[in-house]
């Protein structure tokens, strides 16, 4: 199997700990790393003795009229990532760009649109998409096994304060931008990426971080037909104890990244029972409450592997049989996209200050 030859642009948190990471990890079959861009001289210096062999640039733009890229990974600050990626599809080059995707779901269009007249691959880095919690949480809302799914509520909260450039407006960033593509995601597959979804409320405000970007985000999705969605990504929750919860009308699922526990009743185990009109009483016609033992089962187990292992792994096995073989990938830039559409109707609906 040939490897791919990889370039880098970003050697932050995301380009060299994520991307970087795996293509150090064994099971990496599919890519070399031969070109690393970053802007500071240390880090340049620590990606060639990461990365033997490599070639190192302090700007993107001498990448051009290299022949032997056959990807480059866009790993730099959020509000870099729709410019650098279009200059580089301008440029002939098939791109992985890091979440989110871009600033507007019209700068998404036009990457899309881009890619597609020049015969490119453009991939979104949202792995969440391939984490086994996810998987497993979608195929137990459409197996039925919880009935009817009624409700979608995604917990990615902390209690915690930043003050990087994550929490300056100018770069894109906050939790909405940041972290609101993971729960976000899994909200609009969850509910099938229906057309008809609209963000029915949403709410932005600092509470910990500096900066004047957002850390506590409130998000309500709903759709004709589907179980709405409740998100929320806030920095002042010390007590968080699920990511992921399925409310059916069988029964409630709910996991973090790693495990997961459900309850739910077996149809025809429990008779329905007849209405009563008047009061219900003891025996002694002393009124009481509605009382039933239900036959309910439950169940728990562990994930096998995170977003961040086995989805990063998925995703670039995936990546290599799209770029040599052109076969489809489970997330499509389309996904990504909408994403960003809702992101976007967000801060529309909720204007912060801006203060940097």
């Amino acid at each position: 199997m040939k490897k791919l030859n990889v370039a880098i642009i970003g050697q932050g948190r995301s380009g060299r700990d994520i991307h970087g990471g795996y293509f150090l990890r064994d099971d990496n079959k599919y890519y070399n790393v031969k070109y690393v861009v970053e802007a500071s001289e240390q880090r340049r210096q620590i990606a060639l003795e990461r990365h033997p062999g490599c070639t190192v640039f302090a700007d993107y733009t001498e990448l051009y009229g290299i022949e032997d890229i056959d990807l480059v990974v866009n790993a730099t600050y959020s509000e870099m990532h729709a410019p650098i990626t279009k200059d580089l599809l301008l440029h002939g080059f098939n791109v992985l760009v890091e979440k989110p995707f871009a600033r507007t779901h019209y700068e998404c269009d036009e990457l899309i649109k881009l890619a597609q007249d020049k015969g490119l691959v453009l991939a979104v880095f949202q792995q969440t998409f391939l984490a086994p919690f996810y998987l497993f949480a979608k195929e137990l809302a459409a197996s039925g096994k919880l009935g009817e799914i009624k409700q979608i509520k995604l917990r990615y909260n902390s209690f915690s304060r930043r003050w990087d450039w994550q929490t300056l407006q100018k770069k894109c960033a906050g939790n909405t931008y940041n972290t609101g593509p993971h729960p976000i995601g899994i909200s609009l597959g969850l509910m099938d990426f229906d057309p008809n979804i609209r963000v029915a409320y949403s709410k932005l405000e600092n509470v910990l971080s500096s900066g004047d970007a957002d850390d506590s985000s409130k998000i309500i999705l709903d759709a004709p037909g589907k179980p709405f969605a409740d998100i929320e990504m806030v920095a002042n929750d010390a007590y968080s104890p699920y990511n992921l919860k399925l409310q059916g009308t069988l029964g409630t699922f709910q996991c973090t990244t790693t495990e997961y526990q459900m309850t739910y009743l077996v149809p025809g185990e429990n008779p329905e029972q007849p209405v009563q009109e008047e009061y219900i009483h003891d025996g002694s016609h002393n009124p009481v409450y509605c009382r039933e033992s239900l036959i309910k089962h439950e169940e728990e187990g562990k994930f096998n592997g995170t977003a961040f292992d086995t989805g990063t792994a998925s995703l670039y096995e995936q990546l290599y049989y799209k770029l040599t073989e052109g076969r489809p990938m489970t997330v499509t830039p389309y996904m990504a996209r909408e994403v960003i559409r809702v992101i976007e109707t967000v801060h529309a609906q909720n204007p912060l200050p801006v203060k940097f």
